[in-house]
């Protein structure tokens, strides 16, 4: 598939329907509802006008919520809850995944239901892959074998970041949680602790007709709560965060905890596995980790807006807002292109969108740009775990998506230095400060990279400085009047 000129590959009979605010009827069934309490997908929607759409185009229908809400209903009803104001706003609560009969005419019915008053967006329900650029897979992807490694090399990236500096300096928090949405971890590597890592889950509902021409490797189909990588993908990303032991670098997020979500399945493309997962797949692993209370989400998916149908509704976009709304700091690699485009999750507003640089500091070439992207971190040889059977594998990567875990890490590292003093910590705010501390680019002319090269104790001084003059200030706050004697 060429990003650049073809559309991203669709799930065949699914869609993904938004009502808007007011109109989702109480009785539509949440997706683990239906896949984990043994509730039956709805049959109806509205009783009216979505409802005839969906069995004129699609010749009959079921559905159900991409999203389970945070908190439980008092009710009879297995796996049943109730919404809050946050999730009603944002859209997760008004989010349908619908499968219908017939294929044939669902560009048609996303067309027609887009009409409907009630309805706020529709789109096909297509798939998105790691790593981000699905033409070659081959010069932003890890290797095909495992090289030699090199503890000089390994060390590199990290202090060109200066991470040992940062890590001497606050180790970090077991309470502050990085979630990590991506094709599962290794949880019994033995670059990972296990005292590190937070019991995961998975979120893959795929089967071969669902992928095309790819075939499907390992865990596919059926939610459950093993996250176990079958791809090195998402386990190359745990290594940059956590990792402590076979010689490799430690992991950049110190001391804090790591939570792992398999969103993305395995499939053999070109001879090699490539991680695949659908939208409802990914937004519904990202939903629950901000319901579990995880501070950064790390982001190495994506598609591009150029693979998008005409009018297509953005993806990720409802459960993005939910997680800046609950407070958690969203981190993205910008996509492997090397043009100047969008990616989402990365170009949403209010994501940290990161692209990648060589060790010259030097933007990589297949780093996607644009005016989105927030700063740029090491992405070219980077060590980290690999996927071997026996436990004790490493691979050197490259792509935007080994250069993103190194900025959620230090975002740990900030919200973990902010807890220490009882400072509240959002997205925005990590933001300014990644992008007002980092390096300038080598380039004065470098555009569409952001603000410049990560650096790790640049940032926690920054944050630091931020903190003493918002205590100063409130000590410099007008205290009550004394009353008169």
């Amino acid at each position: 598939m060429n990003a650049m000129n073809a559309f991203a590959p669709r799930v065949p009979r699914r869609l993904l329907v938004t009502l808007h605010l007011g109109e989702m009827p109480e009785h539509l069934p949440a997706w683990r509802a239906t896949t984990r309490h043994g509730v039956a997908p709805a049959e109806h929607v509205d009783g009216g006008i979505v409802d005839r759409l969906l069995r004129d185009y699609g010749g009959g229908f079921r559905c159900a919520r991409v999203h389970s809400a945070r908190a439980p209903r008092n009710t009879a009803v297995p796996g049943a809850r109730r919404f809050d104001n946050i999730e009603q706003l944002s859209g997760v609560a008004r989010v349908l995944r619908i499968e219908v009969q017939q294929d044939d005419s669902l560009h048609d019915l996303v067309q027609a239901l887009r009409q409907v008053p009630t309805v706020e967006s529709a789109l096909p329900e297509h798939l998105s892959f790691a790593p981000l650029h699905a033409t070659a897979f081959g010069p932003a992807a890890t290797q095909r074998t495992a090289p030699v490694y090199d503890a000089a090399e390994a060390w590199s990236p990290r202090e060109m970041i200066r991470l040992p500096q940062a890590l001497g300096y606050t180790r970090g928090d077991p309470a502050v949680i990085v979630g990590l949405v991506d094709t599962g971890v290794i949880a019994q590597h033995a670059a990972l602790p296990a005292a590190a890592m937070r019991r995961g889950f998975d979120t893959v509902d795929l089967d071969p007709a669902s992928v095309g021409g790819l075939g499907l490797v390992g865990d596919s189909h059926g939610r459950d709560e093993d996250p176990t990588d079958d791809v090195g993908h998402g386990t190359g990303c745990a290594g940059i965060l956590r990792a402590d032991g076979l010689d490799l670098p430690p992991g950049g997020a110190g001391l804090c905890s790591l939570l792992p979500v398999r969103v993305l399945g395995a499939a053999m493309s070109n001879e090699r596995r490539v991680g695949v997962g659908s939208i409802a797949n990914i937004d519904a692993g990202m939903k629950r980790l901000v319901d579990l209370g995880v501070k950064v989400i790390n982001m190495s998916f994506g598609t591009a807006e150029s693979q998008l149908p005409p009018g297509a509704a953005l993806p990720h976009l409802e459960v993005v807002k939910y997680a800046l709304a609950r407070g958690v700091i969203l981190v993205a690699a910008s996509g492997n292109s090397g043009l100047v485009e969008r990616y989402f999750p990365a170009a949403h507003a209010g994501v940290i969108a990161v692209g990648s640089v060589n060790m010259r500091g030097e933007p990589s070439r297949f780093s996607t740009r644009g005016e989105h992207v927030a700063l740029c971190a090491p992405g070219e040889g980077i060590w980290t775990c690999g996927l071997q059977e026996d436990g004790k594998g490493l691979q050197r990567a490259n792509g935007t998506s080994f250069a993103a875990p190194f900025v959620s890490a230090v975002c740990a590292l900030l919200a973990a230095r902010a807890n220490d003093r009882a400072w509240p910590l959002d997205g925005a705010q990590a933001r300014e400060l990644l992008m007002e501390s980092s390096h300038a680019h080598p380039r004065a002319d470098t555009v569409g990279s952001g603000a410049g090269v990560l650096d790790a104790w640049a940032a926690l001084r920054a944050l630091e400085a931020r903190m003493d003059a918002e205590d100063e200030s409130d000590d410099d706050a007008p205290g009550d009047a004394a009353a008169p004697p």
